[in-house]
């Protein structure tokens, strides 16, 4: 499987030479318009550093290649025949020596190469809100390059008052019908699920539930997590959708008015029984319930950081609760 993110550094192969940038005079010196290059001219220029456009290609660990066109020191004096000569002759060699696949990042200003690219055979990979991402697989057989995102993920807050066992929902504005659900929404990239309200940026369930309703919240577990494909929100691809438990730490509501129709604190028993609630709103409110009664060590999923085995990086592991004398293999019997 190959990341979307390589990064191992290598070195350009297929150099190009500065004088393909530049306008090429006619016989007798300067004056005419401009021509363009032979293939000769390319051929030959392959003997020059690609440096000199101010490129840095990066081979990854898999045997693929990574170019990135925003290096270009000049962009505008690179004109769509002088990139498909390129290309062309890159693609053949990139071939030859190996090589299983291209990576091409191109800045949304110059998306005049992409048509050329896809001449080539390059593929969409993925687009972000000023590049796009085109892939062209040299191996023989399937193409193993990884998809782009599979799944968004959505995050709601079933924030329970333990002291009164009323819980906090909401009436969606926007909705054929007027059921009652908990308030959250869609994690934005790089954002925690969890957190509290004093570490409001990056938690999505904190953060929702702040924003629909004005109430302030502490994460304590991972209730529930529901998978749908083909979901109609989510641009043809599968939907993630995570109930977690968090305690309130304030109680006035405050709902925003374009998002909610109506914000309440709702006994749980209510909400459990009542057929106005959407059915993952239903059937989470029976499991807070038999957790609120019996304990919630029996429903809840909850979280410990570790080191990532990349330098510098940490991950949140979900469970459930681990005994203290299996945590440390010490004391294991």
């Amino acid at each position: 499987m190959f990341g979307a993110g390589w990064s191992a550094r290598g070195r350009w192969l297929l150099p190009l030479s500065r004088r393909l940038l530049q306008p090429l005079q006619p016989p007798g010196g300067a004056g005419g318009g401009r021509c363009l290059p032979s293939r000769e001219d390319a051929t030959e220029a392959s003997s020059s550093s690609l440096a000199d456009l101010g490129l840095q290609p990066r081979q990854d660990k898999y045997g693929g290649l990574s170019l990135h066109l925003s290096q270009l020191r000049s962009p505008e004096s690179l004109d769509e025949a002088t990139f498909r000569l390129w290309l062309q002759d890159s693609v053949k060699q990139w071939k030859a020596e190996g090589h299983i696949a291209v990576w091409l990042h191109v800045p949304i200003l110059q998306s005049r190469f992409i048509a050329v690219a896809a001449e080539q055979g390059f593929d969409f990979h993925h687009a972000e809100s000023n590049s796009a991402a085109l892939t062209l697989w040299l191996a023989g057989g399937h193409n193993r390059l990884p998809v782009y995102a599979t799944h968004q993920l959505g995050v709601a807050g079933a924030v329970l008052d333990i002291h009164t066992g009323k819980v906090l929902v909401i009436q969606e504005r926007n909705k054929t019908t007027n059921a009652w659900k908990f308030p959250g929404g869609l994690s934005e990239p790089g954002e925690d699920i969890d957190g509290n309200f004093f570490l409001l940026l990056g938690n999505t369930a904190v953060r929702e539930v702040f924003e629909e309703t004005g109430i302030k919240s502490e994460f304590k577990a991972l209730l529930s997590i529901r998978q749908q494909h083909r979901h109609p929100g989510a641009f043809g691809k599968s939907d993630l959708y995570i109930i977690c438990r968090l305690e309130p730490s304030s109680f006035s509501i405050n709902f925003c008015q374009q998002e909610c129709l109506r914000c309440e604190w709702m006994d749980l028993t209510e909400l459990a029984k009542t057929k106005e609630a959407t059915p993952i709103t239903s059937n989470v409110a029976k499991l807070l319930l038999y957790g609120y009664r019996e304990g919630f060590d029996k429903i809840d999923i909850t979280m410990r950081e570790f080191p990532a085995v990349y330098t510098g990086l940490f991950y949140k592991l979900y469970h459930r609760q681990l005994p203290e004398n299996y945590r440390n293999t010490i004391n294991l019997p």
